[in-house]
């Protein structure tokens, strides 16, 4: 039977009620043993603390660790507090950027799914500011490519990808910039020679999501985290689910954070959870 690990994030938020909901909801599949990794005990609800931050970063290592001893075949993960987990120390923007060092891997994006929109995100936890200086064209075929898989995977045999511009107007002909002639068509032009997927772009940003949500391609490339991530959680929020790509087994959470004003009041949505715990099924 295949093992799924599920991680509590920061046992003081809305984490261990949305996993144990999840689990009695009757909406998962079969033929799969699913392994709560957690300290409960010892954090206040509502209340995070070094402690309760600790717990959360305890159970990522543990997680780790069974991965490496092949004790599992996926990863999902509960929502955490970033500014209570760096506070003891825990170096990374996120739980991402955590399990890309811990097993090694440069190439990696994240990719948020929902019912609605696709979206593969170029760059993730960076200033604004320091977007256009990231930006490359390796890393718009990095992530082009890891997208492409994924869809794959899912059973799109010939995936459609839109690769979004950076600017207004996609530029405007260089009147707002030249990241699209310089940076954006160029990696275009790669991923199609690539054969992995039908890449079109750049996309004007303020349309290009609607065309996706209407199903006139499969995924939307973006160039920086809000670009793709406010249209995905206007329209898919109760059910978008947040996937690690490039890492050697599938690793899901739910599209929001740990909640703490709603934890320990049984109004938390369990919706997400369900939905990242079937995405790691599907892909596991």
């Amino acid at each position: 039977m295949r093992r799924i690990i599920i991680t509590l994030g920061d046992p003081a938020g809305i984490g261990p009620e949305v996993v144990d909901r999840a689990l009695a909801s009757g909406e998962l599949p079969s033929g799969f043993d699913f392994r709560v990794l957690g300290d409960r005990g010892g954090s206040l609800l509502g209340r995070p603390d070094a402690g309760s931050a600790r717990a959360a970063m305890d159970a990522l290592d543990q997680a780790v660790v069974e991965i490496q001893r092949g004790r599992a075949e996926a990863i999902v993960t509960g929502p955490v507090s970033k500014e209570s987990l760096q506070a003891i120390g825990f170096p990374y923007p996120g739980q991402t950027e955590f399990f890309a060092q811990a097993f090694g891997v440069r190439d990696f994006c994240m990719l948020l799914a929902g019912s609605s929109l696709t979206v593969g995100l170029v760059t993730i936890h960076e200033a604004l500011a320091d977007v256009p200086r990231l930006l490359t064209i390796d890393g718009i075929v990095h992530t082009g490519l890891l997208t492409a898989r994924f869809l794959k995977r899912r059973g799109i045999a010939s995936p459609r990808i839109a690769v979004a511009a950076l600017n207004p107007h996609a530029g405007e002909n260089g009147a707002f910039g030249d990241e699209e002639s310089r940076i954006i068509f160029p990696a275009i032009c790669r991923l199609n020679d690539s054969g992995e997927a039908y890449y079109t772009g750049p996309h004007v940003p303020d349309v290009v999501f609607r065309e996706a949500a209407d199903g006139q391609v499969d995924a939307v490339l973006a160039m920086y985290h809000d670009q793709g991530l406010i249209p995905l959680k206007l329209l898919d929020f109760n059910n978008a689910v947040n996937t690690t790509l490039g890492l050697p087994v599938p690793r899901t959470s739910p599209d929001h954070g740990t909640a703490f004003a709603l934890a320990g009041k049984n109004m938390a949505d369990p919706s997400s959870m369900i939905a990242a715990i079937r995405l790691a099924c599907e892909l596991a």
